[in-house]
């Protein structure tokens, strides 16, 4: 299972955007793998079953933080503070944003650009880019409709280029 310790806190941590929520989902995606031990050991899709339930729980824990906080945003909302909806984004990046920059630096600096995305960007971008789920798998895994999720990528995309260009 060590084997698969960075994997599993790179999921979440790319879904959460926070690496102690990531710290939390990880050591309960062990938990549960300890809970299944038997049929996982020697499995050779152990590293699959992880990375599934790694992504389902930082899911459902993202769920339940948007839930937690969504009577502060409505009161935010209905007192005069910002609107929710996602601010449109006309911007093209150029082919080779990244092209100059070695690999770590280039991993580095996609990470923290990620982790200024919203969460309901930042989200179907990781789903789709990283765990590579198709649109009609992350809109069934996020309850969401598929031209949501076609849209918060793309808008998603556009934001993560231009926070990279602007780095």
């Amino acid at each position: 299972m060590r084997a698969y310790q960075d994997m599993v806190f790179s999921t979440a941590a790319r879904l959460t955007g926070n690496d102690q929520q990531a710290e939390d989902i990880a050591q309960q995606t062990f938990l549960k793998a300890f809970e299944s031990f038997e049929q996982l050991r020697g499995s050779p899709t152990a590293g699959g079953w992880l990375k599934t339930v790694a992504r389902r729980a930082a899911i459902n824990h993202l769920y339940r933080y948007r839930n937690r906080w969504r009577l502060f945003s409505e009161l935010a909302h209905v007192n005069g503070g910002e609107d929710d909806d996602p601010i449109e984004v006309n911007f093209e990046a150029p082919d080779d944003v990244l092209g100059e920059i070695d690999s770590a630096e280039r991993a580095a600096l996609i990470e923290r650009a990620l982790a200024q995305l919203p969460q309901h960007q930042r989200v179907p971008l990781v789903l789709y880019h990283f765990e590579e789920l198709s649109y009609t798998q992350i809109a069934e895994q996020l309850g969401a409709s598929l031209s949501k999720v076609k849209t918060d990528i793309l808008r998603g995309r556009l934001a993560l280029a231009q926070s990279l260009v602007l780095s």
